[in-house]
């Protein structure tokens, strides 16, 4: 293992202190998020997105600290973090109530494979001041910069357990400040930012820890290849006799299929090494080994095959879009692969080198296109899904537009927005009714308007056309049937094949009326919520149920209005704040019932 020089104090301290300003840069955008310029989500994202990157890149590489070369190319690489940043940033800002997870995580998953892919010949240049880096350097340095992060994410861990145990051990004698300081979050990010700094600058000075850990890993990998291979080798072979399960089922084999491509590859490389003359394995595992690189083609291949049919069954999603990326990629390292087995070296899969070299282009390329408008996948689901909704309004499903509206950013809003404006949508009052349900954007509306879809309930007026006014009772407000198509879930009664029943009353004697919202039931009484006006909006405040022995005679009893109302005759009691749990004997809980 290449050693590098060792490194001054003043680069040793600047490590430490790169990463404190990390986690003091973090909890800055955490505390000033309401405040500008943090209030934009397009700001934050590009501000959060540049301190996780290009700082964790410097520390991994920083030697002396007046190399202008570093600084420039920093630069250089914060622009391109901002921008990428910037544009999922955008295209989640001003939308509300959404899932920010669906392309925000993609963006961090694709941010942390760039610098990891070109972190490397970033230090190659550094070092030798060209980019014609060889492939024992590349691989030299990309192992070296996983392994200290892994040195640095376990002592950080580690040294956050100490703390802990030093909290509990002072809670023993009745000393609560460290407790609490040490859950506080300028501590947290402070601390952890620290920590994570000496977690590096442990990693990069003590050569023959990492050396003796890669050895460890390495030796895990080689003993773990021989039986992945013969597990991919196998699943091939059985695959004419078995087949596979049909592609429109819960979920598409592409995932185990596209997992156990990725894990042979990783392996493949942790085992390889160049500068090793001797084969690493007798000649029978070898040829399981090359037998699984040359299937492996196959699992790329039936992982894509069954992505294009759902997608041809389903349309595109964002998980679908970046799929279809890794099993393209991959299919690139498994066809070069398979051709380092047929083409003989005089090293053992020497002809991975320059597939290695070639996809390492290509993951970069799809990392950095996949968060641009070039490709944008959110636009492309958007799209997909829009065009087969136009296609066929009758088969819009609270699902797609919930899809459009929650997952796929500014471009799936917009979406729904221009088909809520097409006349072909507007002629179906159904899928009318689903979409601007969907616009409102209330969080949980979709969930209530999926189970009133199934009871054939659209809008007000097939609700209304549901419920049944019990008799002698006045209809309740629109304000209240609306909150029952919004927010309150009465799906489970307005079904065709159960009733549904409404009464309101003045219940409690304040003026103000109550309704009782029942579902008729089926052996015993009817089963009942009660919505009352709080706070300028509905609420249920409490379940009733009739238990009675005479379900269809309670039933008809509400339906013909018979509710009487009775005040309790004892008043509720409590000792101090614990209130008191009574069971009436027979008539001794009631007053004398009043019509």
């Amino acid at each position: 293992m290449q050693q590098d020089a060792p490194l001054p104090w003043s680069t040793r301290s600047m490590i430490v202190l790169i990463a404190l300003l990390q986690g003091l840069a973090l909890y800055a955008a955490q505390e000033l998020a309401p405040h500008w310029p943090f209030h934009d989500l397009a700001c934050r994202y590009s501000w959060n997105a540049w301190v996780l990157t290009v700082p964790s890149a410097i520390a991994l590489t920083l030697g002396h600290l007046r190399d202008r070369r570093l600084w420039l190319h920093a630069l250089l690489a914060s622009l391109l973090v901002i921008a990428l940043a910037a544009w999922v940033g955008w295209n989640l800002a001003g939308v509300e109530n959404i899932w920010v997870a669906s392309l925000r995580d993609p963006l961090s998953i694709s941010l942390a494979i760039a610098t990891f892919v070109l972190l490397p010949w970033w230090q190659f240049r550094l070092q030798h001041g060209h980019w014609r880096a060889d492939y024992p350097a590349l691989f030299e340095r990309a192992w070296q910069n996983g392994l200290i992060l892994l040195v640095a994410a376990v002592f950080t861990g580690l040294a956050w357990m100490l703390l802990w145990l030093w909290a509990a051990l002072f809670s023993v004698v009745k000393v609560d400040f460290f407790h609490h300081l040490f859950r506080e979050r300028a501590f947290v990010a402070l601390a952890t930012g620290t920590l994570a700094g000496f977690g590096v600058l442990i990693g990069r000075t003590q050569h023959r820890a990492i050396q003796i850990i890669r050895q460890v890993l390495f030796a895990l990998c080689r003993g773990l290849l021989p039986l992945l291979s013969f597990i991919a080798v196998l699943f091939v072979i059985s695959l004419p006799l078995t087949g596979l399960a049909s592609p429109g089922g819960y979920r598409s084999q592409a995932q185990e299929l596209l997992t156990l491509a990725v894990l042979l590859v990783c392996m493949v490389n942790a085992v390889y090494q160049r500068s090793g003359i001797e084969r690493p394995y007798p000649t029978m595992l070898r040829r399981v080994v090359e037998a699984s690189l040359l299937v492996l083609p196959v699992y790329t291949g039936v992982a894509l095959y069954s992505l294009a049919l759902r997608i041809g069954q389903y349309g595109w999603t964002i998980e679908r879009f970046w799929g279809v990326g890794v099993g393209v990629l991959t299919a690139g390292y498994a066809a070069g692969y398979a051709l380092a087995v047929v083409r003989r070296s005089e090293r053992w899969l020497q002809g991975i080198e320059p597939v290695n070299r070639v996809m390492c282009w290509a993951v970069l390329a799809l990392a950095v296109l996949g968060n641009t408008p070039l490709l944008d996948p959110a636009r492309i689901a958007a799209r997909s899904l829009a065009e087969r909704v136009r296609a066929d309004p009758s088969a819009l499903t609270v699902n797609d537009s919930r899809q459009l509206r929650q997952y796929n950013g500014r471009p799936g809003v917009d979406a729904l927005r221009a088909l809520q404006q097409d006349p072909v949508i507007q002629a179906d009052r159904r899928a009318t009714a689903i979409i601007a349900q969907q616009m409102k954007g209330e969080p949980g509306a979709s969930y209530t308007l999926e189970d009133y879809v199934e009871a054939g309930v659209y809008d007000l007026l097939t609700l209304k056309q549901r419920i049944t006014l019990a008799k002698g009772s006045a209809s309740p407000p629109d304000t209240w049937w609306t909150s029952v198509l919004e927010h309150m879930d009465a799906s489970d009664c307005v079904k065709e094949d159960n009733g549904c029943i409404a009464l309101q009353r003045d219940l409690d004697g304040d003026g103000q009326q109550e309704v009782l919202l029942c579902k008729e039931g089926r052996s015993r009484g009817p089963e009942c919520a009660l919505h009352v006006w709080q706070d300028a909006q509905w609420r249920e405040a409490a379940e009733v149920n009739f238990r009675e022995d005479d379900g269809k005679a309670a039933n008809q009893a509400l339906r013909d209005g018979q509710l009487r109302i009775a005040p309790s005759r004892w008043p509720d009691l409590s000792l101090g704040d614990q209130p008191a749990d009574i069971h009436h004997s027979h008539d001794f809980g009631r007053m004398k019932e009043k019509q």
